[in-house]
């Protein structure tokens, strides 16, 4: 009885500062966002009960609608372009380190290096370095004859989003390589060298034997970057503003709700109510893709 108490009691102790973290700082703020998504709200004070009121605004009023469906447009390019550039580079980086390429322990370090940097100094010493008129970028094009791909890559609508996520791949790629590195270190070799005995090809032995046995990997990188991608905020709060200019072509849902929440998207007064609904739906479409997700892909692995 007492070894049962003993042990009921250091499963309490390591478990509940970290139940308690969550609470506070995650549950509590997600039904409080609920709880202020139901009201209409004066500035900061609330005002009365609406119910779903501020929802069906986000889906069908203007200019709450464009709005909301222009950020999530801008949410599902970040995933994508994410998805398959970002994690291939770090697919194709992570093998060449499991082949023991020359230079490999330096590159291992070199790559991991920009994950380390704070995300405001990446995105304000990116912004000056991508400025049309003192920026390195373009001086560097100018000095190397290349003058006609000089651009205003924050000022232009169409290049500002691909800019910050091109910025965003530059220092999130070191993540993906180093997972996908261990993952290939943990396929057995036995299994490697019984491939190359029987002849197989390295891009088959990649295709057919490596890559379905790191769908682990590939599970939790996928499901990261999801996550990671529906909630954008500070890399473009830092290269482009709480405005999503030009035009709201960087405009996400993270900068959305806070724009709304404190500063409303027409009046310039705080929609508190309005904003914690975007927050409510943010973390709804964040909780179900997700978890649609891990399912799917755990499927996968089982299949493969």
């Amino acid at each position: 009885m007492k070894n049962q108490v003993n042990k009921t009691f250091w499963i309490l102790f390591f478990i509940l500062p970290g139940l308690l973290i969550v609470t506070i700082f995650i549950i509590a703020p997600l039904f409080m966002s609920m709880f202020n998504s139901m009201y209409s709200w004066v500035s900061i004070d609330r005002d009365r009960w609406v119910g779903f009121e501020n929802f069906v605004k986000i889906f069908t009023k203007y200019p709450y609608q464009d709005r909301f469906f222009n950020a999530i447009g801008n949410n599902v390019q970040w995933f994508m372009t994410t998805m398959f550039v970002q994690n291939t580079i770090g697919l194709l980086f992570g093998y060449l380190l499991f082949k023991r390429i020359y230079g490999s322990e330096i590159f291992q370090r070199v790559f991991f290096i920009p994950v380390l940097f704070s995300v405001v100094a990446v995105g304000f010493l990116w912004g000056l370095y991508l400025n049309p008129n003192m920026g390195v970028v373009n001086r560097l094009l100018n000095d190397m004859g290349l003058g006609q791909w000089a651009m205003a890559w924050l000022g232009d609508e169409k290049l500002a989003t691909p800019s910050i996520i091109a910025v965003n791949i530059w220092r999130w790629v070191g993540f993906p390589t180093l997972v996908f590195y261990a993952g290939f270190n943990s396929v057995p070799m036995e299994t490697v060298e019984a491939a190359y005995i029987d002849g197989v090809g390295e891009w088959r032995l990649f295709w057919k034997i490596m890559f379905p046995l790191i769908m682990p990997a590939v599970t939790i990188i996928t499901v990261l970057t999801l996550i990671g991608s529906l909630n954008v905020f500070e890399q473009v709060y830092t290269m482009a503003g709480l405005d999503g200019g030009p035009f709201y072509s960087t405009d996400t849902l993270g900068t959305l709700f806070y724009r709304t929440a404190f500063g409303g998207i027409d009046t310039g007064l705080p929609e508190i109510g309005i904003g914690s609904a975007i927050g409510v739906v943010i973390y709804v479409l964040t909780f179900g893709i997700s978890a649609f997700s891990i399912v799917a892909l755990r499927k996968r692995e089982v299949e493969l």
